[in-house]
């Protein structure tokens, strides 16, 4: 017999990626739990990305990045006061495992579900939750933001679910592309400079697929990127900065993308479309690889709670292999 959950807070504060692929738990939630209102606590600079989900009653907003960053006090009260202000929530569950989660969730409320002190890299974090779930830190990353959840609420979340998900994110804007050839999309940025493949073979695929190749950047050394790769391809165009939401409509028109491990390229699986994800300091533990969604990872030895950020070994991943699973998907 299920729990009597009328309002659930789910506390996911950052990065997008995360926050991109936490999202799939919403519409189980909504089958398991119909009646059920959904909060999401999240970094402001991500509330976009959510604002307008359907499944989502409310999204609160914090600022914990200009805390840290400014040792801003005053805002560190108001934030407090805020959460405590929040509602009676039947249940709090912090998917992030972090001890800066975890406190974001006690102010929410009494009952706190969370990741087990065996289950999280910072390990505090459990002492704040009042009951907790064991699932390893190594396992896929997709796989520990679903059981989490499912465990919180009794329920079970099958990988054949996950196979035959619904979309996770609306289409909020329309974007209309030529009908008569493909479109591609390639993320080219990523948080980190050993995540980024190089630009040579980003243009050496554009013009191997000849399909129209859309860009993604997402500041300005990017775009300086994204421009050189156009002036060596005829296929390749530099797409719009967008904000969250629609950078999700947009890439929900491609027929592939191909990107680094970072946040817009995991909005492909979220969003059902097909993709290829390239990994060098990080494993395909990030990703949820399916028949349409798959990463090549570069031949180097990764130590998940110990990343190697001057791992550069995603320039070996050859380009060959990556046009070779590139016209698999489109076809």
């Amino acid at each position: 017999m299920k729990k009597e959950i009328n309002h659930i807070a789910i506390v996911r504060l950052s990065a997008l990626g995360d926050i991109v692929n936490s999202a799939v738990v919403l519409q189980f939630i909504a089958q398991f739990y119909p009646k059920a209102k959904i909060d999401w606590i999240t970094e402001e600079v991500f509330s976009n990305l959510l604002q307008k989900h359907p499944l989502i009653n409310n999204v609160v907003k914090v600022n914990l990045k200009k805390i840290k960053k400014e040792k801003d006090l005053t805002l560190l009260q108001e934030t407090i006061s805020m959460l405590k202000q929040t509602p009676n929530y039947d249940i709090v569950i912090d998917m992030q495992g972090l001890l800066k989660s975890a406190l974001v969730a006690k102010f929410l409320g009494k009952t706190r579900h969370g990741f087990d002190k065996n289950s999280t890299r910072e390990s505090l974090a459990s002492f704040f939750y009042t009951s907790k779930s064991n699932i390893a830190y190594e396992e896929n990353v997709i796989q520990r933001n679903t059981y989490v959840v499912a465990d919180a609420l009794d329920f079970q979340i099958t990988r054949e679910m996950l196979l035959e998900k619904k979309r996770i994110f609306p289409i909020t804007k329309n974007f209309s592309f030529k009908k008569n050839i493909k479109n591609i999309a390639f993320v080219i940025g990523a948080s980190w400079e050993s995540k980024i493949y190089p630009k040579e073979n980003i243009a050496m695929i554009c013009n191997s697929l000849k399909e129209n190749c859309h860009i993604i950047w997402g500041n300005e050394d990017e775009k300086k990127v994204a421009l050189w790769i156009c002036e060596n391809s005829q296929y390749a165009k530099v797409a719009p900065k967008l904000p969250l939401d629609e950078l999700i409509s947009y890439i929900s028109r491609m027929d592939l993308l191909i990107g680094n491990d970072t946040g817009p390229t995991h909005m492909a699986w979220a969003q059902n479309i097909p993709s290829i994800t390239l990994l060098g300091p990080t494993t395909t533990r990030m990703i949820y690889e399916t028949p349409n969604n798959i990463g090549i990872k570069s031949s180097s030895k990764v130590n998940i709670l110990k990343i190697n950020k001057q791992d550069f070994s995603i320039k070996d991943i050859d380009v060959n292999i990556v046009i070779e699973k590139a016209k698999g998907l489109l076809k």
